[in-house]
Order: structure tokens, then C-alpha cells, then sequence
């Protein structure tokens, strides 16, 4: 019997289900009551963003998503960048994730993205028993809630520190997405022209749209908080010349 994917087989159109593990819908509402419980003296814009990142999160894991992600590489990278660059940073800001430092939360963020996409990683998440499913997740998930909690939390006081974590961010994720994109050949084994023909792409052609996933969205995303950063720190500094003028004046 073969070794069938946590998500389900390699599904046909028409044929994707979706994922009701009792244990993770279980899991899921734990979260959803803990977070709403914690946020109950919170401002409403934090409850709001709590519950967007519940719903998406709640949304990539047990949609049809999960099992189309077992066919299609570049289902797995949306899922990947739904959870990374949409919950992540919901989550972080509705729960107020405070992170002092940026450099361990960057690293550790690169180390997750490009150590689940190294072939030999990746095609070990496709195993029936799920371990290494998980812990691409609960690791990629994690990382990216410690990275978008440190950029969160210093965007005020250090908003050139948040720049510089987000420049590197966005290049070495820009990077991985290009390798992707203009690789000569398909990487991934679990998405052989086989598997993915159905869905109308050649194994190669997934694997570019998932490259470019990674590298666009990704990409644009993280260049939005370099400019942000450093439109701040511009500011401040501007203050902080004007400052002395004023008090000679006076």
C-alpha cells in the first residue's frame, strides 16, 4: 500500500477534499477560544486582525488547499505564503507579540524557508505518518510569528533596524523564488508531470508559478516595510536636525 500524504492523495479536478482531522479542528478552536479570550480587554482592531488570521489560518490548513497541495507545488507555496506573510503578521499584531531583537527572529525565519524547499526536506513533509509535515509548519508558522513580532514591536523605536530585517527578508526570499523560478528542471518528486498534468502544467511549469509566488508577493510585501522603515527613521531625523534650530530661536 503506498505511503499516502497527511493531506490525502494527489487529487484530480473535481476530486479535492477537504482536510476534517478531528485533531486539528480541535486544535484550531483551541487557539481561536485562547486568543479571543486573551484579547478580550484589547481594542477592537486587534480583536479584528485576531480573527482574519484565525479564519485564514483555520482556511489554508482545512480547505481544499491542503489536499490541491499534494498535487501542485504551487498550492503548497500559496499555503506557505498565506501563513508566513498573512496570518503570521495578523496573529502578531492582534496579540500583541512583543520581540525585542531582530537578527535570531530573521534567521531563524531564512532557516525555515529555505530548509523546507532543500528537495530532500520537502519531499520528507509528503510522508504518511505526518511528522515532518508538522514540523514544517509548526516551524515555518513559528519562525514567522517571532520575525513579524520583532518587526512589529521595533517599528517605532528602531524603524531602521525593521528596514534592514525586511531588506534582507525580501532578498533571500526573492532569491529562493528566482532559484525556483529558473531552475532547468523539476526539483520536487512528489509533483512529477504525472501528477500535475491533469491541473493543465507540466511539473516545471508548477514549479515556476510557485517560484513566483514566493518571489513576487513575498517580495513586494516585505518592500513595503523597508520603505515604511525608512520613511519613519527619514522623519525622525529630520525632527531630530529641526530640533536644535528651534531651541536657539527660543
Amino acid at each position: 500500500m503506498p505511503d499516502i500524504p497527511y493531506c490525502g492523495s494527489p487529487p484530480l479536478p473535481g476530486s479535492v477534499t477537504w482536510n476534517l482531522d478531528p485533531l486539528l479542528l480541535a486544535l484550531l478552536a483551541l487557539v481561536g477560544f485562547a486568543g479571543s479570550w486573551r484579547l478580550r480587554p484589547e481594542a477592537s482592531r486587534r480583536q479584528a486582525c485576531f480573527v482574519v488570521g484565525w479564519g485564514i489560518l483555520f482556511l489554508a490548513l482545512v480547505s481544499p488547499l491542503c489536499n490541491l497541495s499534494v498535487a501542485l507545488f504551487g498550492a503548497r507555496v500559496a499555503q506557505h505564503v498565506l501563513l508566513a506573510l498573512v496570518v503570521a503578521p495578523l496573529l502578531a499584531y492582534g496579540l500583541r507579540i512583543r520581540v525585542r531583537g531582530l537578527l535570531l527572529p530573521s534567521v531563524a525565519f531564512g532557516l525555515a524557508i529555505w530548509g523546507w524547499h532543500l528537495p530532500a526536506f520537502y519531499v520528507a513533509t509528503f510522508a504518511g505518518d505526518g511528522i515532518a509535515y508538522w514540523a514544517m509548519h509548526g516551524t515555518t508558522i513559528g519562525a514567522a510569528l517571532w520575525l513579524w513580532g520583532g518587526l512589529l514591536s521595533r517599528s517605532v523605536d528602531r524603524p531602521d533596524l525593521t528596514a534592514l530585517a525586511a531588506l534582507v527578508t525580501a532578498v533571500h526570499m526573492g532569491v529562493l523564488g528566482a532559484l525556483l523560478t529558473l531552475a532547468p528542471r523539476p526539483l520536487y518528486a512528489p509533483h512529477a508531470h504525472g501528477v500535475t498534468e491533469p491541473w493543465g502544467y507540466t511539473a516545471l511549469e508548477d514549479q515556476q508559478l510557485g517560484g513566483l509566488l514566493m518571489w513576487v508577493p513575498g517580495g513586494l510585501l516585505f518592500a513595503a516595510v523597508v520603505v515604511a522603515g525608512l520613511a519613519l527613521a527619514l522623519r525622525r531625523a529630520e525632527a531630530g536636525a529641526a530640533r536644535p534650530q528651534v531651541l536657539r530661536r527660543t
